[in-house]
C-alpha cells in the first residue's frame, strides 16, 4: 500500500463519515456552500431507474443541492472524474462506500491499485475534497463473505485516508464532531 505524501491533501482534505441517515451528506453540502469555491458534485451510487424508493433519496440530494454546483454522476470512474476537474475548485464526493461497492468483485491486487490511484488522484488535487463515507461494522458482523468485504475495504480506505484529512468529521444524529482535534490515532501493530 502506498502511502500518500505528507503534502497530498494540501491541508484541504476533509472525511465526513457517520451512519446511515445521520446527516453526512446535509454537512457535506454545507461545508461546500460555506467554502465559496465553484462545487463539483461527484455522485458515486447507481442510477437504478426502476427503484422508486432510491429515485426518492437522489430527488431530495438534487433538491438540496445548489443550481450553481456542477453534478457529475461517476459511479466507479472516481478517480479520473477527480482528476478532470478544474484544479481550484472544490469537490465533494458522495459516497466512498458506494464507490467501494463498485468494486466488491475485484480481486485483491486489482482493488489494492484502483485504491492507489485514488488516493494519488487525491494527492494531486489542492483544492478542497469533501469525501463523504458510510461508518460500518459498529457491532454487526456481515453474514455474508461480500459483506464482510465491503466493510473491512471501506474501513480499511477510510483508515488510509484519515491520516491525510484536515478534518475527520463524525456526524450521527444530526451533529457534527471534528475527530481529529479529540483523538490520537491508533498505533500500528
Amino acid at each position: 500500500m502506498a502511502e500518500l505524501p505528507p503534502a497530498a491533501a494540501c491541508g484541504h482534505l476533509q472525511l465526513i463519515t457517520g451512519p446511515a441517515r445521520s446527516g453526512k451528506s446535509r454537512w457535506a453540502e454545507h461545508l461546500a456552500r460555506s467554502s465559496g469555491l465553484p462545487v463539483h458534485y461527484l455522485a458515486t451510487g447507481p442510477d437504478l431507474p426502476d427503484d422508486p424508493l432510491w429515485q426518492a433519496r437522489l430527488a431530495r440530494h438534487r433538491a438540496r443541492r445548489p443550481s450553481s454546483w456542477s453534478c457529475q454522476e461517476v459511479g466507479a470512474d472516481l478517480t479520473a472524474a477527480l482528476v478532470s476537474l478544474p484544479s481550484a475548485d472544490l469537490a465533494l464526493v458522495d459516497s466512498l462506500g458506494t464507490w467501494v461497492s463498485w468494486g466488491l468483485e475485484l480481486e485483491e491486487e486489482v482493488w489494492s491499485e484502483r485504491v492507489d490511484a485514488l488516493l494519488a488522484s487525491l494527492a494531486g488535487r489542492c483544492a478542497p475534497v469533501l469525501l463523504v463515507s458510510e461508518q460500518t461494522g459498529w457491532g454487526v458482523v456481515p453474514p455474508t463473505a461480500i459483506g464482510g468485504r465491503f466493510r473491512d475495504r471501506l474501513g480499511a480506505l477510510e483508515e488510509r485516508l484519515s491520516g491525510q484529512c484536515r478534518h475527520l468529521w463524525l456526524v450521527v444524529s444530526g451533529r457534527a464532531m471534528d475527530l481529529l482535534p479529540l483523538s490520537q490515532p491508533v498505533p500500528r501493530s
